[in-house]
């Protein structure tokens, strides 16, 4: 198949378009290279792809991979509609895998704009492309953060997730519901993924497993908010990738095609973690012991995540396996050896 993975420079991006090359796809990976974190990084990633960071650093430019024959690049941003609508006009998609996003939930409330202009308007861009150049399937990221204070566990899709306490939140309730409405008047299958805590090497600067290793190495406190009293569904990478690629590959797995062109999912790893255990495990890993630095619960964040994963199970055989303690090992290893 032909697909377009946007946010192809990001964590999930990075992983996903490196597995779908592996299994034989031809892929275009698009991304604007923001500076929300540390633009090295990207380009950090984009390199372990083949693609040389000259290249990519022009707006616009295509750019062949040095690794895998099958891959290239384009430096975009979704805003721009002209551009965008002849990059699918040229290219002719079979699927579209659009992880592209201004993620965080804290950064959105410094500045909600980006958020409007990437989550949303960014969003339009690519379901009006789905719909004008025939694309079969459109896979996207949505976020566990859509059951804001929802405080029924395990969190599932059924669930009403009607108060989003972030704009965050509230821009990946949007993507739903225009996905939905998309599907519903043009015929297109959409999935949505709600992503859960998603860690693993080459994670986001701006992740917990990232910010508080790089504390306990560099000897800073580590900010603990509502006092450690807090769980997440803490999802490995490659758990994560298997159930994306697993998406991308077969449309519709096991449900029914006429009757199910929408449908969004919970990705995680069905199962609740401590947050104080999460550290402790970093701190084992390290061989060093964290200063806390206790605090209070921070605007637009909530308590506690846990995924209800057995529909995506059900449909597509979706097993997460990997124990935190391996994870955060395998994140340690490659963030010293990164960071040397």
């Amino acid at each position: 198949m032909k697909i377009l993975v946007t946010g192809a420079a990001g964590f999930i991006g990075f992983y996903v378009s490196k597995a779908l090359l592996e299994r034989g796809h031809q892929v275009v990976g698009l991304d604007n290279i923001n500076d929300y974190y540390d633009p090295d990084l990207k380009f950090a990633r984009l390199d372990e792809l083949g693609i040389d960071r000259d290249d990519a650093e022009n707006f616009g430019m295509h750019c062949s991979s040095a690794t895998f024959e099958a891959f290239n690049f384009i430096r975009l941003n979704l805003e721009d509609r002209e551009n965008l609508r002849q990059l699918f006009k040229d290219t002719q998609f079979d699927v579209v895998c659009h992880l592209a996003a201004q993620a965080g939930v804290r950064y959105s409330l410094e500045n909600p704009e980006a958020y409007i202009d990437s989550n949303i308007v960014g969003f339009l861009n690519i379901l009006e492309n789905c719909r004008h150049f025939g694309i079969k399937h459109l896979v996207y990221a949505s976020s566990s953060s859509v059951y804001g204070t929802n405080s029924k566990v395990p969190f599932e899709t059924t669930d009403r997730v009607d108060h989003p306490i972030s704009l965050y939140a509230a821009s990946k309730k949007s993507n739903e519901l225009m996905a939905f409405t998309y599907s519903h008047l043009y015929g297109f299958p959409t999935t949505g993924l709600r992503f859960f805590t998603v860690y693993g090497p080459w994670g986001r600067p701006d992740m917990a497993l990232f910010l508080f290793t790089d504390a306990i190495v560099n000897d800073r406190p580590i900010k603990v908010f509502n006092h450690g009293k807090m769980e997440r569904d803490f999802t490995y990478i490659d758990d994560i990738t298997e159930g994306v690629v697993r998406v991308v590959e077969t449309p519709f797995g096991k449900r029914q095609e006429k009757a199910d062109r929408y449908r969004v999912y919970n990705i995680g790893n069905n199962r609740s973690e401590k947050l104080l255990d999460f550290i402790q495990a970093i701190e084992n890993s390290l061989g060093k012991k964290a200063s806390r630095q206790m605090l209070p619960m921070q605007p637009g964040d909530v308590e506690r995540t846990w995924a209800d994963v057995n529909d995506l199970i059900r449909d597509y055989d979706y097993r997460p396996n990997t124990p935190i303690k391996e994870g955060v090992e395998r994140f340690v290893s490659w963030y010293r050896s990164y960071y040397k």
